[in-house]
């Protein structure tokens, strides 16, 4: 496998490569079925129309209509054809379009998919990739923007992995669709226009191998997805105050990496976790028992979660954005930390 450290994000004429979210997602998955030929793509709009956010783009043009295959509007189909398909050899990507409709197939995830291989006596395996768009943020209302990832992490035998930019997008893709195991990958909705570096050749982030976006020694910020660029802006403005945060981004919430965040909070000694689901039963929960269990000789102040509150996603744009965590909550966070230490 290509590894990160071999692929700098140069581009012909010696400038950075940039690319959006999405491209880099979609050039992921057009050189990862140019690897193997028994990947292919099947979802509602995506070939004709290349899918509701053009995460597809082009990619019937090179495949054609076998490997990119428009389904009926029944996700629970659509989930149990990829599951059949994953275990008679084939490495289907499944896209569930928004990551709420999860809810109508989760039979087909639950107790196939993730159950499968271990009801088999591991002489089955799913490689089976569903792609999901997840988050609030586009005024999409409470049926088309939740961030559901602590269900599907409690579900043994299935792994999830959550982009937080373009680089991600693709080596997270890349590596979901070549494991021979269920991999649910979270695309942020409201990401998907942004931009970073990103190499052109395929290349691999390891499944469960968190990242430390920022080095600090006076608070460590575990974000999820989307937040970890709120984390970083964060970080940056308390810098200036001369307070040193540093963030990690886990990239994979099952398996989770404590390993890197145990580490982290034995060096600072303060910890806030922060993500978009609602705080209530979410991972920041998980986490914070994890590391509390373990470095708790370490902490000078309790862990602190910081997610949306217990409600459905509004419409209203203005409650909309009280709702989602941002980069003022977090600088909040990390002062109180402080203060009670």
């Amino acid at each position: 496998m290509t590894t990160v450290s071999e692929a700098p994000a140069v581009a012909p004429d010696g400038t950075a490569r940039k690319l959006t979210y999405v491209k880099a997602f979609n050039e992921g998955l057009a050189q990862v079925m140019r690897e193997d030929e028994n990947v292919f793509v099947a979802g509602e709009d995506v070939a004709g129309y290349g899918g509701v956010f053009r995460m597809f783009d082009n990619l019937l043009d090179e495949f054609g209509p076998r490997r990119m295959i428009d389904t009926p509007i029944s996700e629970a189909a659509l989930v149990g054809l990829g599951v059949g398909a994953a275990a008679r050899g084939l490495r289907p990507v499944v896209d569930l379009m928004f990551m709420d409709f999860i809810g109508v197939c989760l039979d087909q995830i639950v107790n196939q998919a993730a159950k499968m291989k271990y009801m088999f006596g591991g002489s089955v395996s799913v490689p089976l990739t569903i792609t999901t768009a997840s988050g609030a943020g586009l005024g999409a209302a409470a049926q088309h923007s939740q961030s559901l990832e602590a269900w599907l992490c409690h579900v043994p035998g299935l792994k999830v992995v959550m982009p937080c930019d373009a680089y991600t997008a693709k080596g997270l893709t890349v590596s979901a669709i070549r494991d021979n195991n269920p991999v649910l990958v979270m695309l942020n909705k409201v990401l998907l226009g942004s931009k970073s570096e990103v190499p052109e050749q395929i290349y691999g982030i390891p499944l469960g191998q968190a990242h430390t976006a920022r080095q600090g020694s006076d608070v460590t910020v575990i974000a999820l997805g989307r937040m970890v660029g709120e984390a970083l802006a964060a970080a940056e403005e308390l810098a200036a105050e001369g307070i040193e945060v540093e963030v990690i981004d886990p990239r994979t919430v099952q398996p989770l990496d404590t390993e890197t965040m145990i580490a982290s909070a034995r060096r600072t000694n303060r910890v806030l976790v922060v993500h978009e689901a609602v705080t209530f039963g979410g991972l920041g929960a998980e986490i914070a028992a994890q590391i509390q269990d373990a470095a708790f000789d370490h902490l000078d102040a309790p862990v602190l979660r910081i997610g949306a509150p217990f409600s459905p996603v509004p419409f209203s744009p203005v409650l909309e954005k009280a709702y989602v965590p941002d980069q003022a909550r977090i600088v909040q966070g990390c002062r109180r930390l402080l203060e009670r230490s």
